[in-house]
């Protein structure tokens, strides 16, 4: 986490950890036979401090200013408005490859309260507010979390490595989404269903299976679609982003001119040598003898 202040690496380690916890609780604690109805409000009560946290913790730090926060707003309205236009019919989703190029451009923590943002403010669009809500928005988050810590490249390199995280945090998201409802969907009984007796290996081991004989199919069609627009579409809205980032206030770490504009003289003057004092400083204007007027004999 170079070029990030204390207060935002605090605040992104609290926001995985707090993550984690979220989604792999059933692995460690016996859960009820069907989804508590207080869970939900829960972690959507832990998700919207985190994002909250995370952007005052940068502002505070100065890794943020007002224009980069107006540019949040910006590019949430803007994935807000894609994901509605891609119904998700076979993992079709347009909103996914925006967050990771933002969070490459402007950094971890903008990159998860974008996350989080954009799949709240989706979803009261798109009536699509229910118990799946607050993970979705912490899976988002991650995405866009992850994709600033993605290491350093430049040219065709950075489409391949960033084409490559789409597909990762493609099935990520898939797999996160999947486990927060997996313990309570299936019921007892069956080769495929969470067992509170099994250990977490096998617990996993069961996950797996179910996730292959459900999910495989969205997942996959989530990752191409992300490959797919990030290298047809992606250089040119790095550039675009990248200027843009220019004109607001980031960290270093993120590709982005911090140092002060230089100085312009006003002209006619030189910044190392001025005139010494009582001296005329223009030397055309050097005292010469007076002229006479033609016919005056007078002293």
């Amino acid at each position: 986490m170079t070029g990030l202040r204390w207060q935002s690496a605090l605040a992104l380690i609290v926001a995985v950890l707090a993550g984690m916890i979220a989604f792999a609780w059933p692995l460690f604690l016996r859960p009820e036979g069907s989804a508590s109805p207080l869970q939900a409000p829960m972690v959507f009560a832990l998700v919207l401090p985190l994002s909250l946290a995370i952007v005052l913790a940068e502002l505070a730090g100065g890794e943020l200013d007002v224009k980069a926060l107006a540019m949040l707003g910006v590019l949430a309205a803007v994935g807000s408005i894609l994901r509605p236009l891609s119904a998700g019919t076979a993992g079709f989703e347009l909103v996914f490859f925006l967050l990771i190029l933002a969070g490459r451009v402007f950094g971890a923590g903008f990159g998860f309260a974008l996350g989080a943002i954009t799949l709240f403010t989706s979803a009261l669009i798109t009536s699509g507010v229910g118990p799946w809500l607050p993970y979705q928005m912490l899976a988002a988050g991650f995405i866009g979390l992850f994709a600033g810590w993605l290491p350093k490249a430049s040219g065709r390199g950075e489409l391949v490595l960033l084409a490559g995280y789409g597909m990762v945090s493609a099935f990520g998201y898939g797999w996160l989404m999947d486990f927060s409802f997996w313990p309570f969907a299936l019921g007892d009984g069956t080769q495929l269903s969470f067992d509170p007796a099994a250990t977490p290996l096998q617990n996993l081991h069961r996950f797996a299976l179910f996730n292959l004989a459900t999910s495989m199919g969205w997942n996959l069609g989530r990752a191409l679609t992300n490959a797919v627009v990030i290298l047809m579409v992606g250089a040119p809205l790095l550039r675009l982003l990248r200027r843009t980032a220019r004109r607001a206030s980031f960290t270093a770490g993120h590709g982005v001119r911090t140092d002060p504009l230089p100085t312009i003289e006003p002209a006619g003057t030189s910044p190392s040598a001025g005139p010494s004092a009582g001296s005329d400083p223009d030397p055309a204007r050097a005292e010469v003898p007076p002229i006479r007027p033609a016919g005056n004999t007078g002293p």
